[in-house]
This record gives C-alpha cells, sequence and structure tokens, in this order.
C-alpha cells in the first residue's frame, strides 16, 4: 500500500474505533469507504474489516469489563449463538444478495433508533435479558448479519438490546463482548472461502484499537441518559446511511 493509503486507511479506522468504543457502532462506515474511496473489491473489504474487528472487539470488552458494563452470564449465551453463525455468514457471503439485507437492517435500525428517542431514558436499572434461547436467537441474527456485511457485531447487538429496554452502557458493553469471537470465527471463514488481505486488515486493527480505547473510556465519562440519547442518533443516523446508499443505487455492504 502507498503511504497516503496508510495515512488514510488509519485516519478513518480511528474515527471509526472511537464510535465503536463509544457508542457501540461504526464499523457500517468502514465497508463502503474501502470499497468506494480505496476501490477494493466487497469481498475483500468485508474480510479485512472482520480481521481488524477482532482487535478492537478483544480492547472494547477489556475495558468495558473493567468497568463492571459487560453480565458474562448473559453475554456466553449470545457468544453461543453469534460465533457459528458467524461462521456459517462468512460461507454465504459471496454469493448472497446484500441490498434486501440492507434494507432490513436500515429500517431496523430506524425504527430502534426512533423507539429509543420516544421512550424514557433507560440508565443502569434498565431491563435484563435472561431468557437463553432469546440471547441465543440475538447472537445467530448477530452473527449472520455481520458475516455477510462486514459491519461488526455492535450494529446489530446494540439496536436489539436498545429497543428491549436493556441499559445503554449494558447493551454496549454486550456488543464489544461477542464482537471478538464472531469476528475471529467469520475471519476463519474468509480465509477457507475468500481472501484476507493481512496487511489492510491490519493497519485496520490498529486503528480500531487506538479509537476503541478512546472511544470507550469516553463512554464512561458520559452520564447513561445522555449516552442513550446519543446512541439511539447514531442508530438514525446510521439507518438513513444506508437508506441513502440504496436510494442511489450504491454496491451493498
Amino acid at each position: 500500500m502507498e503511504l497516503s493509503t496508510v495515512i488514510l486507511l488509519g485516519g478513518f479506522s480511528i474515527f471509526v474505533g472511537v464510535l465503536i468504543g463509544g457508542v457501540g457502532i461504526g464499523g457500517v462506515l468502514l465497508v463502503p469507504v474501502l470499497t468506494y474511496v480505496l476501490g477494493m473489491e466487497i469481498h475483500v473489504a468485508i474480510a479485512a474489516a472482520m480481521f481488524g474487528y477482532i482487535f478492537i472487539g478483544i480492547i472494547g470488552a477489556t475495558i468495558y469489563a473493567r468497568h463492571g458494563s459487560i453480565q458474562w452470564s448473559t453475554a456466553l449465551w449470545m457468544i453461543a449463538g453469534a460465533t457459528p453463525a458467524a461462521f456459517l455468514g462468512s460461507m454465504v457471503a459471496s454469493f448472497v444478495p446484500a441490498q434486501g439485507l440492507e434494507l432490513i437492517i436500515s429500517l431496523f435500525i430506524l425504527l430502534a433508533g426512533f423507539n429509543a428517542l420516544r421512550g424514557r431514558a433507560t440508565v443502569d436499572g434498565g431491563r435484563d435479558i435472561t431468557n437463553p434461547l432469546a440471547l441465543i436467537a440475538i447472537g445467530v441474527v448477530t452473527g449472520v448479519g455481520s458475516a455477510l456485511t462486514g459491519t461488526g457485531g455492535p450494529l446489530f447487538v446494540v439496536p436489539i438490546m436498545v429497543s428491549l429496554k436493556v441499559a445503554a452502557h449494558a447493551a454496549i458493553g454486550f456488543s464489544q463482548a461477542v464482537q471478538a469471537p464472531l469476528a475471529s470465527l467469520a475471519t476463519v471463514g474468509n480465509f477457507l472461502y475468500s481472501t484476507v488481505d493481512i496487511y489492510v486488515g491490519g493497519t485496520l486493527a490498529v486503528g480500531l484499537v487506538l479509537g476503541g480505547i478512546v472511544g470507550a473510556k469516553l463512554a464512561h465519562l458520559v452520564s447513561p441518559s445522555v449516552l442513550k440519547r446519543l446512541v439511539a442518533w447514531v442508530l438514525v443516523a446510521v439507518g438513513l446511511f444506508i437508506i441513502g446508499r440504496l436510494l442511489l443505487n450504491l454496491q451493498p455492504l
């Protein structure tokens, strides 16, 4: 890669890392930049992004766990559903059209965001989801969807948890816990059934980790009610972003 490409890629991945670490969502912006700005083939872009998510997932989960924002007894059920589903998603990503999936995801995210904005703020005493089957189902949806689109687990986990009235910090914490195992299994699948550009993936990993550290620390300096509204607005913005791309007839994530 040229130096200018490395600088652009590293700088943007830091920004995305701050979003992922701070509000749990940001990876949705990564693949379009790799594809439309850097001209990378879509499947290679998805594989590189998933490789980078492994490392920010490890760092993010560590930081959130230290702050007590991850309930591991709950997160493990989600991981149990997400990891095999991510491997499956990486297998079929090469031939499954993504336009319809993008539309469904964007509408779902918009609904979750507007629901969070309309409702009362769910702070640290929010709802607990303890049903193992429900958690596994959330994990399966997250794993398949993330591997197919290269958006990372937080894009799915956060809106689902927020719509279920889970506290904002807890929702983001769950997304961080799921991200590394999910991305690891998806990357294994990509090595077997696609192409993983280690140089691009490594550059993304460094930038995402640096940004994720900053974002995770900022998240614990913001009040839960403010964070919840911030997450809600991010959900709305991401949903509109995806719909806008579909209306412009751009290529799928």
